[in-house]
């Protein structure tokens, strides 16, 4: 019986969580095959280099951030509401996920400020986060410069959220955040 292969998947997860701890320069092959417990030479069975592996990671969390998200908030049917409401569930159930988790898109982020080629793939699943966000606000708001707005705000929340470090006097952050919500979708 030969050996069992860690999965592609598993050398592009443990490459996205290297990204967020440490940038593009701790996405090295020895280290992920350590972090995976293999050895290196399976690495090569699925990518003829680095480069590869770095194209294959910003696929993914591309994908999975935008058309896996919304794929998953409409399986659930339902009006805009209920969509907007289901999308924000699920984005902060999966604010600590290696693939499509807030550091993942911080560190992305960071990078897209230096590499072009990353700046495009931000730019495209932010696109469209956004025009997804547009067509469930549209059915909720009347006027497009309130439902701008409110795309913005609920992209920037998804964003800064973690950045901010603001006590709110007696309300707790998640106090706050289910106040935005409410208003969010009023």
């Amino acid at each position: 019986m030969g050996a069992i292969r860690t999965p592609r998947g598993r050398w592009i997860e443990e490459g996205l969580r290297a990204l967020a701890e440490g940038g593009p320069e701790a996405v090295r092959i020895e280290p992920l095959a350590q972090a995976l417990g293999v050895s290196k030479g399976g690495f090569y069975g699925y990518f003829a280099n680095r480069d590869a592996l770095l194209a294959e990671m910003l696929d993914t969390w591309e994908r999975e951030v935008s058309d896996a998200v919304i794929e998953r908030v409409e399986s659930g049917g339902g009006d805009a509401r209920a969509k907007l409401e289901r999308l924000f569930d699920i984005v902060r159930a999966t604010f600590g996920e290696p693939v499509t988790g807030i550091t993942v898109d911080l560190a992305i982020r960071d990078w897209a400020r230096r590499d072009a080629a990353v700046a495009e793939h931000l730019r495209r699943a932010d696109n469209r986060r956004m025009e997804y966000l547009r067509s469930l606000f549209r059915d909720i708001c009347p006027d497009d410069a309130d439902v701008e707005a409110r795309c913005m705000l609920v992209f920037s929340l998804r964003v800064a959220n973690p950045l901010i470090a603001a006590d709110h006097g007696t309300r707790t952050r998640a106090d706050v955040m289910a106040l935005t919500r409410d208003w969010l979708l009023r």
